[in-house]
C-alpha cells in the first residue's frame, strides 16, 4: 500500500470522526440521548414493582404449555417491554409535535421493538441453542434493514468471493446457502415429523412396515430439501458430480460400519425378522424391542436398561426371536422327588400345580415326563406354555416351582436333598482337658503347649501302630 491511499484512508477516518462528533455536540442529539436514558431507567423500576403479580399471574397457566413459554420470556423480557413502551411514547409525542425529528429515538425503538418480537418468537422452539441462533440471526437482519445497511453489507460479503475453476464462491453464497438449507431441512424435518405420526397411527399396516415408511419417507425429504436449497441459491448441481463420486467413495471406507448398520436397518425392517415389541435374545441380552433406527434397535431388559444394539449384530449374529411366529413360548422346569414316591401319582399332581398358575395357557396340554433315576431323586421335567413372554420368564418359572412345593407337601411327596458321609483317615486324640478348656472358654486360639501335648500324642499313637 502506497503513501497516497494511506493519507486518503486517513483523510476518510478523519472526516467520519469529525462528523460523528459533531453528530453528538448537537442539542436535541444530546436531548434524544437523554431521553432514552430516563426510559431504560423507568423500566427498570417498574419491572421491580411488578414483578411479583406476572409470576403469580403466570403461575396460574397450567393447561397452555406454548402460552406458558411466551409468557414466561415476556416476563423475563419486561424491562426491554416497558423500554419500548417508552421509546413508542416518545415517537408519538414527537409526532404530535410535528416530527418525526428524533431520529435516534426511532431508530433504537425500531431496534428494541425487533429484538423485543424475535426473542419473544423464538421461544416457540424449544431447543435453546436452535431458539438462540435463530434469534439472533433473525435481529441482525432486522437491524441491518432498520439501519438501511443491507446493501452495503451484501456487498462486501459479495466480494469476498474465491473462483474455483469456473465457479465463483463468495461469502455471500455461502451464508444464503447455510440459510436456506436450515430452512429447508427444518421443514422437511416437520413435513416428515407429521406423516410420520400418521403413518404409525394406521393399523393397516404392520408395525415394521410403518418403521421402514417412515424411515424412507424421513431419508427422501431430507435429500430433495439439500438439492431445494442448492437449487435456491444457485449452485450448478452437475457440477457436483463428481465431488458427489469422490465423496461416495470417502463414505464408503470412511463410514461403512454406519452404512452397514444403515443398510442392515433396512434389510431388517423389510424381512420382518424383528419388529417392535418382539421379545428377543441376543448373547446375554433378553428383552422386548422398543424401537427400529436407521443404526441401532433399541431393546429394553426386564431390569429396565436399554440396550442399543447395532442393526449389523442382528443379521450376522443368531437371534432369538421369542414371538417371530406366534407369541407361544415353551418353559422347561426340571424337579427331583424322593424314591418312595409314586412317579405316576407325581406326574399327575405337577400337571394340577401348574394348571395353577394364571400365565399357562390351558390351550396347550401340560406335560410331565420321567426323565431318570439321579443319586437321591426321581428327577423329571415338567413343560408348559405362556402367551406373554415380555413379561419374564423367571417369575413364571418362580409361581411354578412354588405350586409344585404347595402340591408336593399337601400330598406327602418328599423332595430329597444329598447326604454325604466323611471318613476321617488319620486319628485324632483330643486331651480331656483341652476339650473342657474350649467347651469353658469357647472358640480360641490354640496354645503352644496343647499343640506340643497334641503332635506327641499323635506320634505316640503312630506309633503303636507301626
Amino acid at each position: 500500500m502506497d503513501e497516497g491511499t494511506l493519507r486518503r484512508a486517513a483523510a476518510q477516518a478523519s472526516d467520519f470522526a469529525d462528523s460523528t462528533l459533531q453528530f453528538f455536540y448537537q442539542p436535541s442529539t444530546l436531548a434524544q440521548i437523554a431521553a432514552i436514558a430516563v426510559c431504560a431507567i423507568v423500566a427498570f423500576a417498574l419491572d421491580r414493582l411488578t414483578r411479583g403479580a406476572i409470576e403469580a399471574r403466570a403461575r396460574r397457566i397450567r393447561a397452555a404449555p406454548s402460552l406458558l413459554r411466551i409468557v414466561v420470556a415476556l416476563r423475563r423480557r419486561m424491562k426491554l417491554v416497558y423500554f419500548v413502551f417508552g421509546l413508542w411514547l416518545l415517537t408519538l409525542a414527537d409526532t404530535a409535535a410535528g416530527g418525526p425529528r428524533s431520529s435516534i429515538i426511532s431508530v433504537v425503538f425500531n431496534l428494541s421493538l425487533a429484538f423485543l418480537v424475535i426473542s419473544v418468537a423464538s421461544r416457540i422452539v424449544r431447543n435453546r441453542l436452535a431458539a438462540r441462533i435463530i434469534g439472533i440471526g433473525a435481529w441482525v437482519v432486522a437491524a441491518l434493514s432498520i439501519l438501511d445497511l443491507t446493501q452495503p453489507v451484501s456487498q462486501a460479503l459479495d466480494a469476498a468471493a474465491v473462483d474455483i475453476g469456473g465457479s465463483r464462491i463468495s461469502v455471500l453464497l455461502v451464508v444464503k446457502a447455510v440459510v436456506v438449507l436450515i430452512l429447508t431441512l427444518w421443514l422437511a424435518s416437520v413435513v416428515g415429523n407429521f406423516f410420520d405420526t400418521r403413518i404409525k397411527r394406521s393399523e393397516e399396516l404392520t408395525p415394521a412396515l410403518r418403521v421402514l415408511i417412515g424411515k424412507l419417507l424421513r431419508v427422501g425429504l431430507i435429500l430433495v430439501a439439500c438439492i431445494v436449497a442448492l437449487a435456491l441459491v444457485g449452485v450448478d448441481l452437475t457440477a457436483l458430480t463428481v465431488l458427489s463420486g469422490a465423496l461416495g467413495v470417502g463414505l464408503g471406507f470412511g463410514l461403512q460400519k454406519v452404512v452397514s448398520n444403515f443398510i442392515s436397518g433396512i434389510i431388517i425392517l423389510t424381512d420382518r425378522s424383528i419388529k417392535p415389541g418382539d421379545t428377543i435374545s441376543l448373547g446375554e441380552t433378553f428383552g422386548w424391542i422398543r424401537e427400529l433406527r436407521a443404526r441401532f434397535v433399541s431393546v429394553i431388559t426386564r431390569d429396565g436398561k436399554e440396550y442399543l444394539i447395532p442393526n449389523e449384530d442382528f443379521i450376522t449374529n443368531q437371534v432369538i426371536n421369542w414371538s417371530f411366529s406366534n407369541d407361544l413360548v415353551r418353559i422347561d422346569v426340571t424337579f427331583g422327588v424322593s424314591y418312595d414316591s409314586d412317579p405316576h401319582e407325581v406326574i399327575r399332581i405337577a400337571k394340577e400345580a401348574a394348571n395353577t398358575v394364571g400365565r399357562v395357557v390351558s390351550d396347550k396340554p401340560v406335560v410331565c415326563w420321567l426323565t431318570g433315576f439321579g443319586d437321591s431323586s426321581l428327577d423329571f421335567v415338567l413343560r408348559f406354555w405362556i402367551r406373554d413372554p415380555p413379561a419374564g420368564l423367571t417369575n413364571v418359572k418362580g409361581e411354578v416351582l412354588l405350586a409344585l412345593w404347595d402340591a408336593f407337601k399337601a400330598n406327602g411327596i418328599g423332595i430329597p436333598f444329598p447326604h454325604r458321609e466323611i471318613l476321617m483317615r488319620t486319628p485324632v486324640t483330643l486331651a480331656e482337658g483341652g476339650m473342657m478348656a474350649a467347651a469353658a472358654d469357647g472358640p480360641a486360639e490354640e496354645s503352644v503347649e496343647a499343640k506340643k501335648a497334641r503332635r506327641q500324642a499323635t506320634d505316640a499313637v503312630a506309633g503303636k501302630t507301626d
